[in-house]
């Protein structure tokens, strides 16, 4: 997220602060990104901890057991708005340990965010404007697509963008061992499905076609893909991506209960 920001144009001096815990992440952010102001709380004491004055928004990136927790911090920094990136906790739950009144519009990027590539899904609490919504979307479409929805939807999100990158990778890591077990040297099976993959989202995503009828296209009858798809359906492929991804989504619900 950071990294997006800074190649769109923010975080000239000042403008963008982190606040990261762990010394040995502050040492890589700085290294990263050495004009960036990373502390270590919000707080005045320390070596690397900085007073931030008239702090308003605040991007909050934490593990769900202590995001309460981090909400408290900003209310008492002044914090006047926050977009969340928390799973599983809604938005009141954020709102109540937040200064009455503090705006919080909840989000779901995924990892391809690092490249500027991501999705990510958002929705405002019970005190968000239009406007409030338009400043999330600002900060997350510098790394990547972003589409609007009711609060009660981004658990599906989780556990299907959220999660579909794993998803993916285990896609990726099956097929690199499948063209291993047919006779292909492993970095030569790697590059082959990597490009194949990315090949296949970029026909998806410029042709506008269902993803159905690319995959009868590319399936003659009688033919080698038409042997491997019956395989694939023989196993329950499809069914074990169904069921990973309602999985995910009942995990993602009990996140912040």
């Amino acid at each position: 997220m950071v990294g997006g920001l800074i190649a769109r144009g923010w975080g000239a001096a000042g403008e963008i602060a982190v606040v990261e815990p762990a010394a040995d992440r502050r040492t890589e952010l700085q290294v990263e990104h050495p004009d960036l102001l990373v502390l270590s709380s919000l707080g005045p004491t320390g070596s690397t901890s900085v007073a931030v004055p008239e702090v308003a928004d605040a991007l909050l990136a934490v593990k769900p057991d202590v995001a309460e927790l981090a909400c408290r911090q900003l209310a008492a920094a002044g914090v006047t708005r926050v977009l969340s990136i928390v799973a599983g906790v809604p938005a009141r739950r954020l709102e109540d340990s937040l200064s009455e009144g503090t705006v919080v519009v909840r989000a779901m990027p995924n990892t391809p965010a690092l490249v500027g590539a991501g999705v990510s899904a958002m929705s405002g609490g019970s005190v968000a404007t239009a406007a409030d919504l338009d400043w999330a979307e600002g900060l997350l479409a510098a790394v990547g697509t972003v589409v609007r929805l009711p609060e009660r939807h981004l658990d599906a999100v989780v556990g299907l963008s959220g999660c579909g990158p794993a998803y993916f990778f285990v896609v990726v890591e099956a097929l690199v061992e499948a063209g291993v077990l047919v006779g292909l040297p492993r970095d030569l099976a790697q590059t082959m499905v990597v490009e194949t993959m990315a090949g296949s989202a970029k026909l998806l995503a410029e042709t506008g076609e269902a993803p159905d009828s690319l995959r009868a296209a590319v399936t003659s009858p009688g033919g080698a893909t038409a042997a491997g798809l019956r395989a694939l359906e023989a196993r329950g492929a499809r069914s074990a991506f169904l069921e990973a991804v309602v999985s995910a989504t009942e995990r993602s619900r009990t996140l912040g209960h």
